[in-house]
């Protein structure tokens, strides 16, 4: 939070100075990770791409731990992670190229096309082949729950039953009638293990296993409040094995490569990196919103909550997060289409224009182009 504060008080310039240096380093960083583990699993790339092509419109088959996605989670996920990733139609990315010294906006508008290739075509595609080619994905690891991904349900089920792997796949997935209904009561635990009752603990879309309560680190003893499959007591800290996802779920692919335990540090250096350039990026988009709507004078109480929201985030629960980015997303992203739509006349004549007084001055450039 200090560092940001650093960089996004000294305005345009500081920000365009630490971005382009650090954004290059950490995509080729990421990069030889990733293909660190895809050299190391060579001979699951072109199942992995089977199974993305393959599932992309029958959602995926349960297998291992992962219980199923329905094309429809899938898609919302996807398509939600994408527009995150690349800032796609969201209006965002124009606010930095403006500031750019171009003779021409669509030469800029060209430049920014880039981006979203990178961001999405390389780096997410890259992402997404090391943890299916490492097959990560399908197995559980020892991990703490984080509150938002746990849930206690009512009843006993069985990951071994099939009867029961298919009523979770349609409760995960809101598909049909959902037959799981939250638990409300107490559990019992015993020097940190819970007793076998009349419910199930569901993790990250699967059946916990070997699950410990603990408080102040040390095995928790005695009963627990359940309220809608809820724990009430925040001090209460649940472990055991269940499905990773998200930062968790990429830093354990990464450690399936040719680094070994090491490449969880890729991840953790290049999560760093992009999420400090993230945040400084969209530091500065916020800036110059705040200055249309309430002058200049406003930048600076800004830039401070800013600074302050960062340092709160980062205790935050992950999927309270992207939930929250999901909407502010879409807030954005919704109304920016619309004005695409109103103005495309407008754009088309502007790039038309453009290309002929290309040509006229440069024939020999536009000549080899079109060759």
């Amino acid at each position: 939070a200090v560092l940001l504060g650093m960089v996004i008080v000294g305005g345009i310039r500081r920000i365009a100075r630490v971005t382009e240096a650090i954004v290059p380093f950490m995509a080729l960083f990421y990069f030889i990770g990733g293909m660190a583990v895809i050299i190391a699993n060579a001979e699951n790339i072109l199942p992995s791409f089977a199974r993305i092509f393959g599932d992309l419109f029958t959602g995926s088959a349960a297998t291992g731990g992962f219980l199923g996605a329905s094309v429809s989670y899938a898609w919302s996920k996807g398509v939600a992670r994408g527009l995150f990733s690349n800032e796609a139609g969201q209006g965002s990315a124009p606010i930095a190229h403006a500031a750019a010294k171009a003779h021409e906006p669509v030469s800029e508008g060209m430049v920014s096309i880039l981006e979203p290739f990178i961001d999405t075509i390389v780096i997410c595609t890259l992402t997404g082949l090391v943890i299916l080619s490492s097959g990560v994905w399908t197995k559980k690891y020892e991990n703490e729950f984080q509150r938002a991904d746990m849930e206690i349900v009512a009843g006993q089920y069985f990951e071994n039953q099939p009867e029961h792997r298919e009523i979770m796949y349609r409760h995960f997935n809101g598909i049909g009638q959902d037959e799981v209904r939250p638990y409300t009561g107490t559990i019992v635990v015993n020097e940190g293990r819970p007793i076998v009752g009349d419910y199930t603990i569901l993790n990250s879309r699967s059946f916990a296993e070997d699950v410990t309560v603990w408080r102040d680190g040390q095995p928790f003893t005695g009963e627990i409040v359940v309220e809608n499959g809820q724990v009430k007591d925040s001090a209460l800290v649940f472990k055991g094995k269940s499905l990773l996802h998200s930062v968790r779920l990429t830093a354990k692919a990464f450690s399936e490569g040719l680094f070994g335990d090491w490449g969880q540090y890729i991840v953790s250096i290049g999560l760093l990196l992009f999420a400090f350039s993230t945040a400084i990026a969209w530091s500065y988009y916020g800036d110059r919103a705040v200055t249309y709507l309430f002058g200049p004078q406003a930048v600076m109480p800004y830039r401070i909550l800013y600074v302050l929201a960062f340092f709160v985030a980062a205790f935050a629960d992950t999927k309270l997060v992207w939930n929250l980015s999901a909407v502010a997303i879409a807030m954005s992203t919704i109304p920016n289409l619309f004005g695409l739509m109103l103005l495309r006349k407008e754009m088309r004549q502007t790039v038309q224009d453009y290309w002929r007084l290309f040509r006229k001055e440069f024939p020999n450039e536009a000549k080899s182009t079109t060759d």
